[in-house]
């Protein structure tokens, strides 16, 4: 008879397998970009792996249990290591995009629930690249200015306007990203958990008429170049094929 051949695909006992190696290999690379940024990381996340250790096993020789204690001390290790690097690395996150264009609209986009982030800047500035982000919750609106707070505060403004004549009754609160020395200046890591400590005031019918209506203020249209009729133009098919 002639033998049959196994499907081609990992067994039901290789699948956990390649799940831990694929987690493995992800905290690898949140622990290199945490230490790349912030190398002094590496040696906080070392005293917090040993220093459980240590503990344990003089706590272990102190009461004759010495295996016990060293490997809770192990587990208590780990896990407050694991503690540590999640917290280091989002620092190290938020270092990186640091001075960066767009980085408040990426520090309004970890914001997970309650809110609702434009993805895409609502208003900007071409010459300075200066950039406003909308969040849109209970609290109300939330415009966050992305550039020198000094110089962003007119364009801040100027959608300030725009959304009031929107929605009038709303609240609107404006930030700007910054060192936290001026008015409603936030350091880019402490600015999502500042939106998010805001007071909700608006209920969630109200939240989804102000998203309706905030709608109909549209985004940034990209300008056309001078001389190109946009209805007309057509795409190259050769650059396309690679030619």
């Amino acid at each position: 008879m002639a033998r049959r051949e196994k499907p081609a695909g990992a067994t039901p006992a290789q699948k956990p397998k390649k799940q831990r190696f694929a987690r493995t290999r992800q905290l690898k690379q949140v622990y290199d970009m945490t230490v790349r940024v912030d190398p002094g990381a590496k040696w906080v996340l070392l005293a917090a792996l040993l220093g459980p250790i240590v503990v344990g096993l003089v706590l272990g020789l102190l009461v004759d249990h010495p295996i016990y204690f060293t490997i809770l001390g192990v587990m208590i290790g780990v896990l407050l290591a694991m503690f540590l690097l999640g917290r280091r690395a989002e620092r190290a996150a938020y270092m990186n995009l640091d001075g960066q264009k767009g980085a408040a609209g990426a520090a309004l986009s970890s914001i997970r629930r309650g809110w609702t982030i434009e993805q895409e800047p609502v208003a900007a500035e071409a010459r300075s690249q200066d950039m406003v982000f909308r969040a849109t919750g209970r609290a109300g609106i939330v415009l966050v200015g992305d550039g020198p707070p000094t110089r962003v505060k007119k364009l801040l403004e100027a959608e300030r306007r725009k959304v009031n004549r929107i929605a009038p009754n709303v609240p609107v609160h404006l930030f700007t990203v910054g060192d936290g020395g001026g008015e409603n200046e936030v350091p880019l890591r402490k600015l999502a958990s500042r939106v998010q400590r805001l007071k909700p005031q608006l209920t969630k019918d109200e939240v989804a008429t102000v998203q309706k209506r905030l709608k109909a203020l549209g985004g940034i249209r990209p300008p056309v170049p001078k001389g190109i009729d946009p209805m007309r133009a057509r795409p190259d098919r050769r650059a396309m094929r690679g030619r």
